[in-house]
């Protein structure tokens, strides 16, 4: 039985992008009805926008078996978990001048929009206890992904007495108890890391204790090979590498490994407010990833043009029959 925002917007999201909205949840929700598995990726500052709170939600109840997404996403969910009450909103933000922005700066607030990461609460009380996981594996040899050194984190309760959230409105965390599949392409793209090419920089740390971004497409080629029996969905949360990287692992399994019996990825969405434009990746319409071979002809094929902090949370509502 579905909840009342799901019958809101059956009952009002009737054209245009919002029937785009109805018509990729109930395409999605058959997806999985039907045995297949559900990749999303999120791009963008989508744990800073706190996307957690209904996200971790979809992880517990297996709404999502694989999730792509940038470094930022992958530690600012951390951030949030235990610096929420040193974040501050700035609602009028598109008045700032670069005075203003200067003053942020030297307050140490990290300007996402509206939303302001604090240096000292969130980036640094992560990095002093990153930094001893990281020491801990090069020290005996070890490597593992970016991810697997969040879990570790995440885990080994170091944090704890910091939370400030409810823990249950964590994605990661929800992910590290599932010990669930991640990948995390250009990572080195992020705060953790910079400060880890920083350690690298410095030689207190080896280059190859963090696995590199071949390796996590490597990963994810035997992930798919396991899990695509029944199809493999793509949920895509905005655009750039997060999205880029990892739907590109279909063509190369059959074009560069000649694994012919590669399923096409079975579903396709896009939450994105890039309009298609000249050489844009991030707004191509669907069609164009057939001639990439991503998707089949007979693909389910959705995009929805608008802010995924919006939409993205209304579509895990009716997956959720909220």
């Amino acid at each position: 039985m579905k909840g009342a925002i799901s019958q809101f917007i059956e009952k009002y999201y009737l054209h245009f992008n919002s029937a785009t909205v109805v018509d990729a949840a109930r395409a999605y929700e058959q997806q999985l009805q039907g045995g297949a598995k559900m990749m999303v990726t999120l791009a963008g500052a989508m744990s800073t926008a706190e996307l957690g709170k209904i996200f971790a939600e979809m992880i517990r109840k297996d709404k999502v078996q694989i999730i792509s997404c940038t470094g930022a996403n992958l530690e600012e969910d951390i951030m949030n978990l235990v610096a929420h009450s040193h974040y501050r909103r700035v609602p009028h933000y598109r008045d700032l001048t670069p005075e203003d922005e200067w003053k942020l700066l030297e307050q140490g607030l990290n300007r996402v929009t509206d939303t302001c990461i604090p240096e000292e609460e969130a980036f640094r009380r992560l990095q002093k206890h990153i930094f001893r996981i990281w020491k801990d594996a090069d020290d005996k040899g070890e490597r593992y992904f970016p991810h697997e050194y969040m879990y570790k984190l995440l885990l080994s309760g170091v944090l704890e007495e910091y939370y400030e959230i409810d823990l249950k409105d964590s994605w990661m965390y929800a992910a590290a108890e599932k010990n669930l599949p991640i990948v995390v392409p250009g990572w080195e793209d992020s705060t953790m890391g910079n400060i880890f090419a920083s350690y690298v920089i410095k030689g207190e740390l080896k280059a190859s204790t963090v696995k590199s971004g071949i390796e996590y497409m490597a990963y994810l080629a035997d992930w798919y090979g396991k899990n695509s029996g029944n199809g493999v969905g793509f949920f895509q949360i905005g655009g750039g590498i997060a999205g880029d990287f990892p739907i590109c692992v279909v063509p190369m399994l059959y074009q560069d490994l000649e694994m012919h019996d590669v399923p096409f990825w079975s579903y396709f969405c896009q939450i994105s407010d890039s309009t298609t434009s000249y050489g844009s990746y991030s707004g191509a319409v669907p069609n164009e990833k057939i001639t990439w071979g991503k998707l089949d002809m007979d693909t389910p094929k959705f995009i929805i043009e608008s802010d995924a902090t919006i939409v993205a949370p209304l579509i895990f509502a009716y997956l959720l029959d909220m």
